[in-house]
């Protein structure tokens, strides 16, 4: 039984070129029961397409024999050719419902969301001089091919290919409805994960989707689900299959303790500030999308620390209530 198992379903990665954000992206292609799936597209560029094109070619398939287009977010590095491989041969695309409108360019979710950006610009105290290439590359549509009819999924849902069933767990944060997909091997629950958790460097929260309400409090529940759900292998958006990802997620848990830290110390240091002037002292000067990532960051992180009550927002400045805060009780180790 499990050498049949090991036979009818296969899990290929596909390493793609990805200059314009965060480093090379992975799709995946599941091969179950006479089914296909791809996971993640990659950005739609002549060369990442060709890159998809060949990848798919050396394991004996291309774009009209793909089933469907599973897509763990609506970022143009992970969804741009949903629409490409939709067209070529009738792949059903599918993706959670709170990033689905995103994924179909919907006019009236684009401009929610711009508006959004311009408010919360305003909001961080985003220098002017800033805004208008961060505002050219968010408005660009030369990355993103959008996929005509799009599926619509929820947290628990399960999605067949093949003899394989693919189970939604909702991991929001990095986008409002980035997904995990999880399924059973002889080795144990493996999962597609896309931005939730990646093997080298930790996802942006707070400036990846300024749809998300309270970003790091979610994200943080949402590594906290992932180590519940005690992965034994996670397949990441991202660079290198996680072969400890529980460990990992406690580890970017870490990462995100420090990060309050550290905006702690800066809060305290030069007294009432807005999320750009502490942008600024944590990463210092940010070019392309880091415009967008590094004050996203420490909104984020800023918000979690009213939250919790550590400190006070007045106007568009942030101020500390808490002189000597305990920031390791906001991340209690038996939670995770």
């Amino acid at each position: 039984m499990l050498a049949r198992l090991r036979r009818s379903v296969q899990v290929h990665p596909i390493a793609l070129d990805n200059e314009e954000f965060e480093g090379n992206n992975d799709a995946y292609l599941l091969d179950a029961g006479g089914e296909t799936a791809l996971v993640d597209t990659g950005v739609a560029t002549p060369a990442v397409r060709e890159q998809l094109e060949a990848g798919l070619a050396e394991r004996g398939h291309d774009f009209e024999s793909i089933d469907a287009v599973i897509l763990t977010h609506w970022h143009a590095d992970h969804a741009g050719l949903a629409g490409t491989i939709q067209r070529a041969g009738g792949a059903r695309v599918v993706v959670h419902e709170a990033d689905a409108p995103m994924v179909r360019r919907d006019a009236d979710a684009r401009a929610a969301l711009r508006e959004r950006h311009e408010t919360i610009f305003e909001e961080w105290g985003m220098p002017t001089e800033k805004r208008a290439g961060l505002r050219e590359m968010l408005e660009s549509d030369a990355l993103v091919d959008p996929p005509e009819t799009v599926e619509t999924i929820a947290d628990g849902d399960e999605i067949s290919v093949g003899d394989r069933t693919l189970r939604a767990v909702h991991a929001p944060g990095h986008t409002a409805g980035l997904t995990c997909f999880e399924f059973e091997t002889d080795a144990g629950r493996e999962a597609f994960v896309g931005d939730a958790i990646l093997p080298e460097y930790t996802p942006n929260v707070g400036g990846a989707d300024l749809r998300v309400d309270r970003p790091l409090e979610r994200y943080l529940a949402s590594l906290r689900r992932i180590v519940d759900r005690d992965y034994e292998r996670a397949w990441p958006g991202h660079r290198d299959v996680i072969e400890a990802p529980s460990e990992r997620a406690r580890t970017i848990v870490e990462h995100h303790r420090e990060r309050t830290e550290r905006v702690v110390d800066v809060l305290d240091a030069h007294g009432p500030a807005d999320a750009w002037t502490v942008s600024a002292r944590l990463f210092g000067d940010l070019e392309g999308i880091h415009v967008l990532h590094g004050p996203g960051e420490a909104w984020a992180h800023l918000n979690h620390l009213v939250e919790a009550g550590v400190a006070a927002r007045d106007g568009d400045e942030y101020r500390l209530v808490d002189d000597d805060p305990d920031v390791a009780a906001l991340f209690p180790k038996t939670k995770y």
